[in-house]
């Protein structure tokens, strides 16, 4: 029986894979061959005009594939957020070069194109809501228990970042994709605790064996940081190197 599945899992992996390379090919995405120092990086326009929302909080999280070939099988993740009265977006990623400080604050434009890849909004707040969770998001930002330690998979990285947040802020509400390797990283002796989205329970292995019972993750396995699971609110397939299907993007 355990053999069965573990086929079964495999199989459903490496479809999700064919199917995550023949979209980038169909939407000409970039995969190798182009040099990231002239990689797109100019606002994909996603997010309002801080000018414009001056008397408003926000409070953002997006994702984009990560570049050449490894966007097949992940993405990258990072924090956008400003307070009320400011003119410009504060962001917040985890970049895993070029630093011996990997938490870096405002490397790019808020909602910039990553390398290439057109990044989309996982979950958006605006408002007295937004304006009350920044300080908690700060306080998470400066609690990352990995500073200084990157491992591209299968964590610590910037989607073990983000998912710190989440966990440390339950009130973003944020339902991280299952390409979002990285998300799962728990080191051997802190094994259990709240999944990415602060409201539930996980049990994980440094990302490479575990389960995560959430509110916004459902019931999702992971194996080898392969995640395969399910969603009842809403309904969602969470699919390995894809993500989560039907995807929940908040893009305008």
């Amino acid at each position: 029986m355990l053999r069965r599945c573990l086929f079964a899992y495999i199989i459903i992996a490496l479809l999700a894979l064919l199917a995550s390379y023949l979209t980038d090919r169909a939407a000409n995405r970039p995969v190798t061959g182009n040099s990231w120092t002239t990689a797109r990086r100019d606002s994909a326009h996603l997010l309002a005009d801080p000018a414009s929302i001056q008397d408003s909080a926000l409070v953002a999280v997006l994702a984009a594939k990560t570049y050449g070939w490894r966007g097949h099988f992940a993405v990258h993740t990072w924090l956008v957020y400003k307070r009320r009265g400011d003119t410009h977006y504060t962001r917040y990623d985890v970049i895993g070069w070029r630093s011996s400080d990997l938490i870096r604050k405002d490397y790019a434009i808020a909602d910039g194109y990553w390398y290439g890849a057109r990044p989309h909004i996982l979950v958006e707040h605006r408002g007295e809501a937004a304006e009350a969770m920044i300080p908690r998001l700060n306080a998470a930002v400066h609690s990352y228990p990995y500073p200084h330690t990157y491992h591209a998979w299968p964590g610590p990285n910037s989607n073990t970042f983000i998912a710190h947040i989440g966990r440390q802020v339950p009130q973003l509400e944020l339902n991280m994709p299952a390409n979002a390797i990285g998300k799962d990283y728990r080191s051997l002796t802190d094994p259990i605790g709240r999944p990415p989205s602060g409201k539930g329970i996980q049990l994980s292995l440094l990302g490479l064996l575990g389960i995560n019972l959430g509110e916004q993750e459902g019931i999702e396995f992971n194996l080898l940081g392969m995640n395969l699971g399910i969603n009842v609110s809403p309904l969602q397939g969470r699919l390995p190197f894809i993500g989560n299907l039907p995807a929940d993007h908040h893009d305008p």
